[in-house]
C-alpha cells in the first residue's frame, strides 16, 4: 500500500471502533466501487429505499446500482415538479432504508450535517427503519468543533455555489454566520450515537467523495 492508503486504513480502523462504541454499525471500503457493492449487499431485495440530496451517493454510482435491483425506489430526482418532490420527502419517513452522506465526521465518531430545508436531517434522526451514511475520509475532522467548522466553512459554500444560492458564502467562499433569507445552514444536526442501536450504518470510504 502507498502511504495514503496505510494512513486511511489505520484511521478507518480507529474510527470504526469509536463508531461501534456509539452503537453504529460501521465498515471501511478503500474504494467507492467497493462501497457501492457493500451498501447494495446490506439492502435486501424488496426493500423500500430513498435518499437525500447527497452528491456522494450519486457520483459514486450507488443510486444507479440500486435502480437496477428489485427495490421500491422513491427517487426525488425523478419527481415531475416540486410538489411531487415534497411528497417523496414525506414518504421517506416510512422507507426501509434511507441513504445519505455527511458534511463532516469527527475522528471519535460524531457526525455533523447541515440542512436548508431540514428534510435530510429529519429523516436521519427519525422515521426510516435504517439509515446508511456513506462518508469519504476527506470529511474527517479532528474533533466535533472542527467537524462543525468543516461543515459550515467547506461544505456549505460549495453547496451554495452548486445551487447558485445568493448567500454571503457564495460570494467569497467563507462562512459569515449569516441569517440570509436563502441560508442553507438553517438546521445543524450533531449525532452523538445511533439510537436505537445499529439503526445507523456508517460506510467509510478511502476516497475523496462529495463536499
Amino acid at each position: 500500500m502507498i502511504p495514503k492508503e496505510i494512513r486511511n486504513t489505520k484511521l478507518a480502523q480507529k474510527m470504526i471502533k469509536n463508531l461501534e462504541r456509539r452503537n453504529y454499525e460501521a465498515y471501511y471500503c478503500p474504494t467507492a466501487a467497493e462501497a457501492v457493492e457493500k451498501v447494495s449487499a446490506i439492502i435486501p431485495d424488496g426493500s423500500s429505499v430513498t435518499w437525500g440530496g447527497s452528491m456522494t451517493i450519486r457520483d459514486m454510482g450507488l443510486t444507479a446500482k440500486l435502480h437496477g435491483r428489485d427495490l421500491k425506489i422513491m427517487d426525488r430526482d425523478e419527481a415531475k415538479d416540486r410538489d411531487e418532490a415534497q411528497q417523496i420527502y414525506r414518504e421517506a419517513f416510512s422507507a426501509d432504508y434511507y441513504l445519505t452522506s455527511a458534511n463532516a465526521i469527527s475522528e471519535d465518531g460524531v457526525i455533523v450535517n447541515i440542512d436548508g430545508n431540514g428534510n435530510r436531517v429529519a429523516a436521519i434522526t427519525f422515521g426510516p427503519k435504517r439509515v446508511i451514511l456513506v462518508i469519504g475520509l476527506n470529511k474527517v475532522a479532528q474533533d466535533t468543533t472542527a467537524a462543525i467548522a468543516r461543515a459550515r466553512s467547506t461544505a456549505s459554500p460549495i453547496n451554495a455555489a452548486r445551487f447558485d444560492i445568493k448567500t454571503p458564502c457564495q460570494v467569497d467562499g467563507t462562512c459569515h454566520n449569516c441569517n440570509s433569507p436563502e441560508s442553507i445552514c438553517n438546521y445543524i444536526s450533531i449525532m452523538r450515537n445511533s439510537h436505537p442501536a445499529r439503526r445507523h450504518v456508517v460506510v467509510l470510504v478511502g476516497e475523496d467523495l462529495g463536499y
